[in-house]
């Protein structure tokens, strides 16, 4: 699925004004950034930059002190990540939190167990709907009997990324996730994307390889100082012009410059 882009169709999220302080440091500052269905959009700054707090506005680890969330066209009222779950936010944090010791089917139901009749664990009904979403995540996984820490790097990243999708997740953050993988690994978890894409799920992408970036994103949004330096599709702007935004606060030409955009 492309870009949906219309004034018929309302982004899947929309941050509005958001900001936040700690102990008077305005970690994120009147920011605002938008996600469309099917769409990838990459946030992007240095550490500190304030990416990974609005990031944890939406995923409900941190209440914000004002701004607007919106989910589908309509204010969300987020306090938690239980509440995000509500609205079909996921987030994949670069750490995966993945259970070592239990199998794929375990991990995608983990706290959240089927059972059966007699309150027993249900455990061919969870491995029938594992294969399920793995098989439409990533066809060529068939290691479903072992434990995730006997799998790759590519592999865990799909056990967490199907972990999100089987319980109807329309918004997935994706924290770094290629960090750590080798060229092979990361060209798979790149395929995941695209899959998710074509089902109409939206994601924000945080990641510092600007190479990942140009190949999965169809947007970026920069961040610098707690504020957003600027927008633009990947198509109108170039590697470099995006590390100016990231360094500099410099918006190219064919950018929408943000609050944090350097004043020439």
């Amino acid at each position: 699925m492309t870009d949906q882009r219309t004034p018929q169709n309302a982004p899947l999220v929309e941050l509005k004004n958001i900001s936040i302080s700690f102990g008077g440091i305005h970690a994120v500052d009147n920011a605002s950034v938008d996600l469309y269905p099917g769409e990838v959009v990459a946030l992007l700054g240095h550490n500190g930059a304030g990416k990974s707090t609005l990031i944890k506005i939406l995923s409900g680890a941190y209440k914000r002190d004002s701004g607007e969330i919106l989910i589908n066209g309509e204010p969300a009222d987020i306090r938690n990540p239980r509440d995000a779950k509500k609205y079909g936010i996921e987030t994949i944090y670069q750490t995966l939190a993945v259970a070592d010791n239990v199998d794929a089917a375990a991990n995608l139901y983990l706290g959240r167990e089927l059972r059966t009749p007699w309150g027993t664990l249900d455990d061919v009904a969870m491995e029938a709907s594992a294969r399920e979403v793995m098989g439409r995540l990533n066809p060529n996984f068939r290691r479903f009997k072992e434990p995730v820490k006997a799998l790759s790097g590519g592999q865990r990243q799909s056990v967490a990324i199907a972990r999100a999708i089987l319980f109807n997740a329309r918004i997935l953050i994706m924290d770094e996730p290629t960090a750590a993988l080798g060229p092979q690994e990361t060209a798979q978890v790149g395929e995941l994307i695209k899959q998710l894409k074509k089902e109409g799920i939206g994601i924000f992408l945080i990641s510092h390889d600007i190479h990942d970036v140009f190949d999965l994103a169809d947007r970026v949004s920069v961040m610098k100082n707690g504020q957003v330096v600027g927008h633009a599709r990947t198509e109108d702007v170039t590697k470099d012009e995006v590390l100016g935004m990231i360094i500099l606060g410099k918006v190219p030409p064919k950018a929408i410059p943000g609050p944090g955009a350097m004043q020439v």
